[in-house]
């Protein structure tokens, strides 16, 4: 009796590489709707990351500090190019944009008070200024994107520093969403925007078409805060040399670099996965712009996109960044995938409105549907009240206090007493392409793969 060869029946059972079962079920879902996907948060493909750049501690040829007896400063400030009253942080992590209507007015009033408690910043996200984070909040920043959505020039005076946003790391070239669901009165009346109605924002500034426009509007944003303001210029990672040498003449006082890996509430997959570069690749091409200005040290730089723990702090630091921003994990440490909620003093179960949303703890990316199951990227009433101010804010002050204890405790193995002494030859890396893009040598070499000799 004939068979079949033993490798045939192995090919009826391998799955395409270029059509694989995804990217399949892909065609199906386009072919049947004519749609493409919107959801939150960011990239899930596996990108070169922070995970690939390892620390050398201090060993003989170092000497470390001791943790319990010696002191590793971590004070921060930014914009003291121009600003007569730059910020001050106590710690170099801050909490990035996320919007009044991503986010619920629970949630930015928890923001605001982990920030104060932790002597950092947090930052109002497109939509305007709500009363609850200003007054949570000691240090504020207030952004002026391109949608202008509840722009306000005595928010602006009230602001602590004014961001520019040019660009978000998840969406290059593109503009924000808010779909009906999560436009309720309150956040339609801040947007001079009928209530329930998808609200789609510009994805570039009405009022200017290159930097030279850009300098204009940041004199006018200094004139209205009487130059004491430091003004931030936030710009995807992409074209990162030239965007951040233009960012500085305009005159910006900081540059803030939104890496691929960055999150947002809504935007189309197409983007979040295939537009813009790593942050790893653009942290050492925004530090080369700064040093080919002379401009190091002078003009600070802000890293965001996938950073989330104490180790992406440190190693964003060495190869350059002055702070970082988090967004996506300030989400997690409220409860963002967490399969419970806190409510009334007590813990409750979420998995149902989980399989509601046909997703799991872990898997969730509803962001943009409203029907968070944790009450954090809601506007609904009901689901809003899962996410308290009081324990929001607790739960983030614990994340970045420990952020900040994984830094220092890493600054103090390689020997540094400030974490701002923290350089690129503290860092070696594990993968080729991390070792060119962060330009540091291959992790037992002395080689950096594309680097001369």
């Amino acid at each position: 009796m004939e068979t079949r060869p033993v490798h045939f029946a192995r090919l009826q059972q391998e799955e395409s590489h270029g059509f694989d079962r995804k990217t399949i079920d892909y065609i199906h879902t386009a072919a049947q709707r004519g749609l493409y996907e919107i959801r939150g948060l960011g990239a899930k493909s596996k990108l070169p990351h922070f995970d690939d750049l390892v620390f050398l501690g201090a060993s003989l040829s170092r000497y470390p500090l001791e943790g319990y007896r010696e002191k590793c400063t971590t004070k921060t400030v930014l914009g003291t190019r121009f600003a007569t009253k730059p910020i001050e942080l106590d710690i170099p992590i801050t909490i990035a944009g996320m919007s009044f209507g991503a986010l619920s007015a629970n949630v930015k009033e928890a923001l605001g008070r982990a920030a104060t408690a932790t002597g950092t910043s947090t930052t109002t996200g497109d939509g305007g200024m709500t009363q609850e984070e200003r007054l949570s909040s000691k240090m504020l920043v207030y952004q002026c994107l391109p949608s202008r959505y509840g722009f306000n020039p005595d928010d602006v005076r009230r602001a602590d520093a004014i961001e520019v946003v040019i660009g978000q790391g998840a969406k290059p070239g593109g503009g924000g969403m808010l779909l009906g669901q999560k436009v309720n009165p309150r956040v339609a009346s801040m947007r001079t925007l009928p209530a329930g109605v998808d609200q789609r924002s510009a994805c570039r500034h009405p009022d200017w078409t290159g930097p030279d426009d850009l300098a204009i509007k940041i004199q006018e944003l200094r004139e209205l805060t009487d130059w004491e303001k430091p003004i931030y210029v936030k710009v995807a990672a992409t074209r990162t040399f030239n965007d951040v040498k233009l960012a500085v003449h305009a005159g910006a006082d900081v540059v803030v670099i939104d890496g691929m890996q960055g999150g947002t509430a809504a935007t189309q997959t197409c983007f979040i996965e295939n537009v813009g570069i790593p942050t790893l690749a653009a942290v050492r091409q925004a530090v080369d712009a700064l040093d080919d200005l002379n401009m190091k040290g002078k003009v600070q730089l802000i890293v965001s996109g996938g950073i989330r723990t104490g180790a992406d702090v440190a190693k964003a630091l060495a190869l350059g960044a002055d702070a970082v921003s988090i967004g996506q994990g300030v989400l997690m440490a409220l409860g963002c995938n967490s399969d419970t909620y806190y409510q009334n003093g007590a813990l409750h179960p979420a998995e149902a409105e989980y399989a509601a949303l046909n997703t799991a703890p872990g898997y969730c990316h509803h962001c943009h549907t409203g029907k968070c199951p944790v009450g954090v990227t809601t506007q609904d009433e009901v689901l809003e009240k899962r996410l308290e101010p009081e324990e929001g804010a607790r739960r983030v002050r614990n994340y970045l206090k420990t952020l900040n204890m994984e830094l220092t405790t890493i600054a103090r193995a390689c020997g540094k007493q400030n974490v701002h002494h923290l350089e690129p030859e503290d860092l070696v890396a594990l993968t080729i392409e991390a070792a060119a893009m962060a330009r540091v040598p291959l992790a037992g070499t002395n080689w950096i793969p594309g680097q001369p000799g």
